[in-house]
């Protein structure tokens, strides 16, 4: 996954850096960690304790996606910043969640 976001046959894999105990819930856009890995910046106003970071990863994913919340999990790095999130769905669904996120990645190359 040399992007924020790897399209299969099922969905999306995501990386997520998630920011809990932000000021207000968002997309911030693609960043990348200090190793060069590129992720999805993300800021929850939910504080990281009983899943609820998590869940309210969820919820904005599903509105910024599109897609229903049960469609999203966190598959990896639960209790971690830096997550992986799977994003199950069909064809036209992929096509246009990619580019959705190609324009994030564009607006980062622009700078």
């Amino acid at each position: 996954m040399s992007g924020a976001w790897l399209e299969d046959q099922a969905g999306l894999t995501l990386r997520v850096r998630l920011s809990p105990n932000a000021s207000q819930d968002a997309v911030a856009g693609v960043a990348a960690t200090a190793d060069g890995l590129c992720h999805l910046a993300v800021r929850v106003r939910a504080v990281p304790e009983k899943g609820k970071a998590n869940k309210a990863l969820i919820v904005i994913l599903s509105r910024f996606l599109g897609v229903p919340k049960r469609d999203i999990e966190v598959i990896r790095g639960t209790t971690s910043r830096l997550k992986t999130v799977r994003v199950s769905a069909d064809r036209a669904a992929r096509q246009r969640m990619s580019a959705l996120l190609g324009e994030i990645e564009d607006e980062r190359d622009a700078d």
